[in-house]
C-alpha cells in the first residue's frame, strides 16, 4: 500500500506517483476503465495473477482516494460493481497515453530483434 501524504506535504509529481504506485493499481484501472463497470472476480481473471487480499486492498485504496467507486447490490449473493469516478476519469488520457507508448516501445523492440 502507498505512503498516505495531503497535497499540501508534497510536489504534484510525487502526489500523482504516490497515487499510482504500486504493482497493480494502473493495470486494475485500466482495466475498470476498458470495462466501464466490473464485478470482483471477473476484475481478478482479467488482471491476472493477483490474489484476492491484493486486489481488495488495492481497490480499497483506490475507493478511499475518490478514483474508483464500489456500488454494493443488497441482493443474494451480495454483488459489487467497480467504475471510475469523475475524478478516475481524468486519469484516462494518462492512461491512453502509457499504453500508446508501450505499443511503439513494443513496435521497437521487435524491429531490433
Amino acid at each position: 500500500m502507498s505512503r498516505t501524504v495531503t497535497a499540501s506535504e508534497t510536489c504534484p509529481m510525487e502526489l500523482g506517483i504516490n497515487i499510482l504506485s504500486g504493482k497493480w493499481k494502473l493495470m486494475i484501472l485500466w482495466r475498470i476503465y476498458r470495462c466501464k463497470v466490473i464485478r470482483f472476480n471477473e476484475l481478478q481473471r482479467q488482471v491476472g495473477k493477483i490474489t484476492t487480499k491484493t486486489l481488495t486492498e488495492q481497490l480499497k485504496e483506490l475507493e478511499e482516494l475518490k478514483i474508483v467507486k464500489r456500488t454494493v447490490y443488497p441482493e443474494t449473493p451480495p454483488r459489487v460493481e467497480y467504475s471510475m469516478t469523475e475524478t478516475g476519469e481524468t486519469l484516462v488520457p494518462i492512461l491512453q497515453s502509457l499504453c500508446d507508448w508501450g505499443k511503439s516501445y513494443q513496435q521497437y523492440i521487435d524491429s531490433q530483434l
